[in-house]
């Protein structure tokens, strides 16, 4: 190890003649200086073995990162392997790039480890959770940094961007309902963290602390509503986590019944994808005797055999909504709902007999 002291700003202003402001220009403002000039300084600096000033210390100067926060209440993996997290990523990105920002991803804190909301070095953060964790909330209130909720509002009457779900589950359920289906399987996700797969006593009343779970299950309640006073049936399963083996595991008690539903509604085509797997490996055709209902058309879904009926949403252009709303505090509103519609395919038709 050496005992020579790194090569410092003073050192590169000393042996070009000008002064530290002027290095720190020819690093962080060039237009601000000759390009004759700016090479000689660039040029020193390399010669003395000066990398530049410090990013941290020009953070700490300037009060701004020049990033953004993405803070999801999943594994950091989760916004790599879930096709509908990616696409919302993909719209955060594009936004950021557009503006020359980077993005910090900051995943839920793990058992034993530190949560990085309070040192994330960061200009805001954008929240894509449903709902974001009341500790997480007050680490946010403590930064005092700008917030814009994706899928939720961080708080009520905070900024966020979102869709009806509760509007898109019950079109979903209305597709079944016109094609004659009057018992109905829902498949929603977990209703509480670490939650194992169950059929749900309270069926579409049951409690959940999900903001598109309780929003899914009562627009699927408002649809099936005159079905069940008419004789119907619905059963809940809730399903233990987001994967197509999820969905597979959920289905299975739904397929078991004595009188198992003509028709499935799953709260993501990840889900509905693992139902229509396991009623392939049961033998039990889709749609000839079981409909399968997706929601997001994520791309597996049309390239799914059978293609999936499922509800679309914008998931890029919920991100990159959620990044302008950030970035521009003065278009800011204070919710921003985007639209969805039920995309019919080759997953459902009629009930047979």
């Amino acid at each position: 190890m050496s005992n020579v002291p790194p090569p410092r700003m003073r050192d590169v202003a000393k042996a070009v003649g000008v002064s530290q402001a002027t290095v720190s220009n020819a690093f962080n403002r060039p237009d601000q200086l000759s390009r004759e000039l700016r090479d000689r300084i660039l040029d020193a600096a390399q010669a003395l073995g000066y990398p530049g000033p410090d990013p941290l210390s020009n953070t700490f100067r300037s009060g701004r990162t020049g990033a953004v926060g993405l803070i999801i209440h999943e594994p950091l993996q989760y916004l790599f392997e879930d096709p509908a997290a990616r696409l919302t990523t993909a719209g955060v990105a594009r936004i950021c790039g557009e503006h020359g920002s980077s993005l910090v991803l900051v995943p839920r804190a793990e058992p034993g480890l530190p949560d990085i909301v309070p040192n994330a070095l960061v200009d805001g953060f954008v929240a894509f959770c449903d709902p974001l964790e009341p500790e997480r909330r007050e680490l946010l209130r403590a930064r005092r940094l700008p917030v814009v909720g994706l899928d939720a509002p961080v708080a009520p009457g905070e900024p966020y961007v979102g869709i009806d779900d509760r509007a898109a589950a019950r079109s979903a359920a209305a597709h079944l309902v016109d094609l004659g289906h009057r018992r109905v399987g829902v498949i929603s996700f977990a209703l509480a963290r670490r939650s194992e797969t169950t059929l749900v006593p309270a069926g579409l009343d049951a409690p959940t602390g999900y903001v598109a779970n309780r929003a899914r299950l009562d627009g699927y309640r408002d649809t099936l509503a005159p079905v069940l006073a008419d004789g119907g049936r619905v059963v809940v399963v809730a399903a233990r986590g987001v994967e197509e083996a999820d969905g597979a595991a959920a289905a299975a008690p739904l397929l078991d019944l004595a009188e198992p539903p003509t028709a499935i509604l799953a709260m993501s085509d990840r889900l509905a994808l693992g139902v229509v797997a396991e009623a392939t490996r049961r033998g039990i055709g889709v749609p000839d005797r079981l409909s399968v209902v997706g929601f997001d058309d994520v791309p597996e879904a049309a390239a799914a055999t059978p293609a999936l009926t499922t509800v679309r949403q914008p998931h890029a252009r919920k991100g990159a909504e959620a990044v302008r709303m950030l970035l521009r505090p003065a278009l800011t509103r204070t919710t921003l709902i985007l639209p969805t519609e039920v995309v019919v395919r080759a997953s459902t038709a009629p009930p047979r007999g």
